[in-house]
């Protein structure tokens, strides 16, 4: 099991750009793949986006065109570039692997709101 420690959530307005990071505490190629999760108030927490070990990625179609995901295998980091931010993206940022062998951290926030 690795620890996960996200940031760089914050307060944006609609149509904003956020950067998420991910420091992960242990070889993130050992793992078949690496994605973000999101949990809005009052729903499930789902996967948004991933990078598969041969980088491919995926992505859900309410983000496709607007995030983008990428990792630094050096650094052990994972990143999500998150443009044209609306409300509906509003929601608690986790990363972790997938599928999900770890425990959580503490997820970043992120409100879209003017």
């Amino acid at each position: 099991q690795v620890l996960l420690v996200e940031s760089g959530g914050g307060l944006v307005q609609p149509g904003g750009s956020l950067t998420l990071s991910c420091s992960v505490s242990g070889r993130i190629d050992t793992f078949h793949a690496m994605g973000w999760y999101r949990q809005a108030p009052g729903k499930q927490r789902d996967l948004v986006a991933r990078i598969n070990r041969g980088s491919s990625t995926m992505y859900v179609d309410s983000v496709k065109g607007r995030f983008s995901i990428s990792r630094d295998i050096a650094k052990n980091m994972i990143y999500l570039q998150m443009n044209d931010l609306k409300p509906e993206d509003t929601a608690v940022y986790y990363c972790n692997n997938f599928p999900r062998t770890n425990p959580w951290g503490q997820g970043t926030q992120v409100t879209v709101s003017s």
